[in-house]
């Protein structure tokens, strides 16, 4: 946004993701987070606050007025909420890495474009990050195969529904390699997951694995994401537990890391805080929304990879670059 009286509202603001985006959006535009229940969440610095049931229509249309973003950091009813704020015009942002989440809102591309309001996906570390590095690879190995790892801090807290994400994804999908990450990483098995980048990038075989930082996490990773104890730990008698043990596994830092290669072509994004990070990500998104066309689109087909990931890693993080393939 591009003046102080712009507004963007962030649904699921009191969470990990969009506590770490209101800050850095207060400079530009006055923010407000909403949520069902603002008494008990601590106060979101430079933010406003109000009342939002989001599986309440009326309540939604209400919070829209004046608005001049959405930015949508939960998974309630998110294609109904965008197709609200596109219909008047409104951008609209999601950072949810659920693919059938995705496809419910990529159908309004047509009504986004007759608004002349710009929805914008995979907007985050994985999705997001995970996309803008596929596409540099893809671009400099054109045909070859793309794999996308994802290493994530084992010991940084995330938010309720990133744990259920986490529980939902275990045993969907099969397969498991070797990943490069940047020091102080390095050589990593990684973990096939349903992040959503591998079904929505379109350029042929991508996929994309999961690990931790803590080598004994990704081990439990990797016998949970087998089918069968998979669906052993999402039957309704122990999945609470499930998610329990998931929630408070800290065996390892904050840091993450995200690396993309294909054919002789690789690129890396590292950092510390991956809800900082896809906070930061949508934040940049959304200050770019005036120059963004309109319709609906992933992220990595409306900006060039290089230069919004290089304009990112200013917020402190780092992007490396394989000097072989620019």
């Amino acid at each position: 946004m591009t003046t102080k009286t712009s507004r963007v509202l962030i649904l699921g603001g009191y969470g990990a993701v969009g506590r770490e985006a209101a800050p850095a959006l207060a400079a530009h535009a006055v923010v407000q987070v909403a949520g069902r229940r603002p008494e008990r969440a601590r106060p979101v610095p430079g933010a406003g606050v109000i009342r939002l049931d989001l599986t309440e229509p009326g309540q939604v249309r209400a919070a829209l007025d004046g608005v001049g973003a959405v930015l949508m950091c939960a998974e309630t009813g998110n294609a109904r909420v965008a197709r609200a704020a596109l219909e008047r015009g409104i951008h609209y942002v999601d950072v949810s890495a659920t693919r059938e989440v995705l496809a419910g809102i990529e159908s309004l591309g047509p009504l986004a474009e007759r608004t002349g309001a710009t929805a914008v996906l995979s907007v985050g570390v994985a999705p997001g990050v995970t996309n803008l590095l596929a596409r540099w690879v893809a671009d400099r190995a054109p045909g070859r195969p793309v794999r996308i790892g994802v290493l994530l801090g084992s010991g940084e807290r995330h938010g309720a529904a990133a744990v259920g994400w986490t529980v939902d994804g275990l045993g969907r999908e099969r397969g498991n390699w070797t990943a490069t990450f940047p020091a102080p990483y390095g050589r990593r098995a990684v973990h096939r997951f349903p992040f959503s980048d591998q079904h929505t990038l379109g350029f042929g075989d991508v996929r994309t694995g999961l690990c931790l930082d803590s080598r004994p996490a990704t081990a439990l990773l990797g016998a949970a994401n087998r089918p069968a104890v998979a669906n052993l730990l999402r039957r309704p008698a122990v999945r609470g537990l499930t998610e329990r043990i998931f929630g408070g596994l800290h065996l390892g830092g904050d840091g993450f890391a995200v690396t993309a290669e294909a054919g002789g072509a690789r690129a890396s994004f590292t950092g510390r805080g991956q809800s900082r990070g896809t906070g930061l990500f949508a934040a940049h998104v959304i200050r770019r929304l005036p120059v963004l066309r309109p319709g609906v689109h992933h992220i990595e087909n409306l900006v060039d990879p290089a230069d919004f990931l290089t304009a990112l890693a200013v917020d402190g993080f780092r992007v490396h670059w394989d000097s072989d393939s620019q």
